[in-house]
């Protein structure tokens, strides 16, 4: 390893070369967005001097800290069950005491809608258990019943968190980044994504030109695929894409005895979105990335009123700091909402009600395809991220499909037709915090760039 190590990754390739894609960068991830009436400088703008301050102070608090994963179940898919072995794709998972009480107990005690519905709660389960004089089949059938309606408006498939293979894990312990995870296994997982679930007309057979499944969007183009299909290739991009600027920047530069180094990796960046390496792939992927901190903003915008109730709380056991930080998230949902240019989701599932309806479970369907192929990654560090970030966005389509049961959120008491997890509200703060760190990530870049002029 040089000597310099940063100095190494930064100055490595020609300064022609890196001087193009600071030109990639300015030239052509700019100006205003496909399907949106934004542009690049707006949310650039808003994001790294407004928003991803508040934000990131947010994520670092006890309630959005620990999340809960299984990160031991199988793949649904295909039978390899081979885990990555290199020590950086480990996750560590917190010991019991190291979790607040409030979170580890799921207990409420600051919240007055729980407390209601706990006793409502309770005597449903007097009222409505299942009747123990049916069959073990039927009773199993209504259990199942049950099931589906609590899921029905789901777009992920969620961990069972009571099960004894889920953990509680510090995601500040455990941040994403280079793991050295690569090759035909990490392929494979992204060739699954978008070459079984991307939209496409049906005369075109799999697999997709040279196996690239991002050649997907060549054919929406040519075959005029509707705004809804479109826009889901565009948020798996820039799913994507996001998950690659972490790797770029967070690259494992130094390893010795006595100490790791991380930081940016320009000739890793320019790997994955150099225009002429990725045979002009690259800066689609970025404007995607935009697209997706869009549709995650808006829902942000959108599901303040769940938030805004008195009855609310983030509970964690220490009612001081758990007021704090409910003030901070409604900061941080109102600075969302001041957006001046948000996404139009009314476009999407517009005219006939029965294709529109028919359409968003197909969409609802494929996204939880994809929800459940992150339990095949083989890196435990990159399956933890995939799934958080996959059930994050899942959630924000939650929220944009259910705008009229948000509306109808009484100011106080109890919000029956829409509710979030306390899982799938960690996930979707967390989940934009990947992407709204992103594009902070881009600006570093456009910078150490800049420098090398």
């Amino acid at each position: 390893m040089k000597e310099n190590p940063e100095l190494y990754y930064l100055c490595s390739g020609a300064v022609l070369t890196n001087l193009f894609v600071l030109d990639v960068l300015y030239q052509q991830v700019t100006g205003h967005l496909d399907d949106c009436t934004c542009d690049v400088e707006t949310i650039d703008a808003f994001n790294n001097y407004k928003l991803f301050p508040r934000l990131n102070q947010l994520l670092e608090s006890d309630y959005f800290r620990y999340y809960k994963v299984n990160l031991k179940k199988p793949c649904p898919f295909w039978d390899d069950n081979s885990h990555c072995g290199i020590r950086d794709c480990a996750v560590k998972p917190c010991p019991s005491d190291e979790v607040p009480d409030g979170i580890r107990s799921a207990s409420y005690k600051y919240s007055e809608e729980a407390n209601s519905r706990a006793e409502e709660c309770e005597e449903a389960s007097r009222l409505g258990a299942v009747d123990e004089s049916l069959s073990k089949e039927t009773q199993q059938a209504v259990l199942q019943w049950t099931w589906h309606d609590d899921s029905s408006d789901s777009f992920c498939e969620a961990d069972d968190i009571l099960s004894p293979d889920a953990e509680y894990v510090d995601l500040l312990l455990n941040p994403e980044r280079y793991t050295g995870y690569k090759g035909p296994d990490a392929w494979k997982i992204w060739n699954s994504i978008y070459e079984e679930n991307c939209f496409k007309p049906q005369n075109v057979k799999r697999p997709l030109a040279s196996g690239r499944g991002e050649s997907c969007i060549h054919l929406a183009k040519w075959f005029g695929v509707c705004i809804e299909k479109r826009a889901f290739y565009r948020l798996i991009s820039g799913l994507h894409a996001s998950i690659n600027i972490h790797l770029s920047a967070r690259y494992l530069l130094q390893d010795t005895w006595s100490e790791k180094k991380w930081g940016p990796n320009v000739t890793e960046f320019q790997q994955r979105f150099d225009e002429v390496v990725t045979r002009g792939e690259g800066p689609r992927r970025l404007k995607n990335l935009y697209f997706l901190y869009l549709i995650e903003l808006r829902a942000l915008s959108k599901v303040l009123p769940f938030f805004e109730r008195p009855g609310f709380q983030l509970y964690t056991g220490n009612h001081s700091h758990d007021a704090e930080i409910k003030n901070l998230l409604l900061e941080v949902l109102h600075l969302a909402k001041s957006f001046p240019l948000h996404f139009d989701e009314n476009s999407f599932f517009a005219g006939n009600k029965k294709e529109a309806a028919k359409l968003k479970e197909e969409v609802r369907l494929h996204f939880k395809n994809i929800s459940k192929i992150m339990d095949c990654v083989g890196c435990f560090k990159c399956r933890l991220w995939g799934k958080l970030q996959t059930q994050g966005l899942g959630t924000a389509l939650k929220i944009l499909f259910s705008e009229n049961l948000i509306e109808k959120i009484p100011e106080s008491g109890p919000s029956y037709g829409f509710q979030l997890t306390r899982q799938e509200i960690v996930a979707l703060f967390n989940a934009f915090g990947r992407i709204s760190t992103s594009v902070r990530e881009l600006e570093n870049f456009r910078t150490i760039l800049r420098t090398m002029r």
